[in-house]
């Protein structure tokens, strides 16, 4: 498995009187914590005989699996909506193929599963057949930080987008036994988990959300593991939060006057951690995962 290249820091001094600790997952080479999900799809790829890896992104999951598919010499194709993201520049400059599509994340992935098949490669996505060992991949952190610091009881505060990383948490703190409430982080309007708290899951009219240069990771209109995500956020006792992109910004300079470089989208978890202490005393430890530069 992806050796970890940051440790559980304590950052008593962030928000007086709340005892943080931060998981800072964005020093891998693609700059994403996605990457050690990327790292394990493409070991199952090598190991199934698979010499291409397709997935749809709107950015951050594309540059982690063009990095990983790079490291093992695997081929990559990763499919873009037109308007959003980098412009695929660093998945390209890894050697991957890079393909455009009108709309945005969802027609993305869509195209790469019809991609993947048409081409009899590996279909990488969130949502197809390698899904578990996706959430397997996600893992890691918990699985790290669990060796590092013990099963003391803490809440988890994590970004949103599709909720894969708060289903892979939830698996992983139970089989460990580790106490953790589940606090999910996003877009205020613009992620159908955000909206649909407590529950059911209803997907959002796609002509609703609103993309910006800041928030972009965090907006589905159609989250692709929501309905998990809301289940596993419940069962740990956590709840959904929503920032704004001001929030975002906020937590960004906070972090960047404590010396780290993190993406504003990167930084919703402390977001959400920000805005709930301004509602009332918060008690025990509080684990933010940094998601991405």
């Amino acid at each position: 498995m992806l050796p970890r290249t940051s440790s559980l820091a304590p950052a008593d001094d962030l928000l007086p009187g709340v005892r943080v600790f931060l998981a800072d997952e964005t020093h891998y080479p693609s700059g994403s914590h996605k990457e050690p999900a990327a790292h394990a799809i493409v070991a199952r790829a090598v190991a199934d005989g698979h010499d291409r890896v397709v997935v749809g992104s709107c950015g951050s999951y594309g540059r982690a699996m063009a990095t990983a598919c790079a490291a093992a010499g695997v081929r990559c194709t990763v499919v873009l909506p037109a308007a959003w993201g980098d412009g695929g520049a660093f998945a390209a400059a890894t050697g991957a193929d890079v393909h455009f599509v009108p709309g945005g994340y969802e027609d993305a992935v869509d195209a790469s599963h019809r991609l993947a098949v048409s081409e009899g490669a590996m279909d990488g996505n969130v949502d197809g057949p390698y899904k578990n060992v996706i959430l397997q991949g996600h893992g890691h952190v918990i699985n790290s930080l669990y060796a590092e610091s013990g099963p003391a009881p803490a809440s988890w505060w994590i970004p949103v987008g599709n909720g894969t990383t708060i289903v892979a948490a939830h698996r992983r703190l139970r089989a460990l036994g580790w106490p953790a409430a589940l606090h999910g982080v996003g877009s205020p309007g613009n992620n159908p988990i955000v909206t649909s708290w407590p529950g059911p899951y209803r997907t959002l009219p796609r002509d609703v959300v609103v993309t910006t240069e800041h928030n972009e990771p965090l907006v589905n209109w159609h989250a692709l593991h929501g309905p998990d995500a809301l289940a596993a956020i419940d069962d740990s006792g956590g709840a959904v939060h929503a920032v704004a992109d001001d929030e975002l910004l906020a937590a960004q300079a906070l972090l960047a006057r404590h010396g780290m470089a993190v993406g504003a989208a990167g930084s919703a978890a402390l977001a959400g951690l920000m805005a709930y202490v301004r509602t009332g005393p918060v008690r025990g430890n509080q684990i933010v995962l940094l998601s991405g530069r």
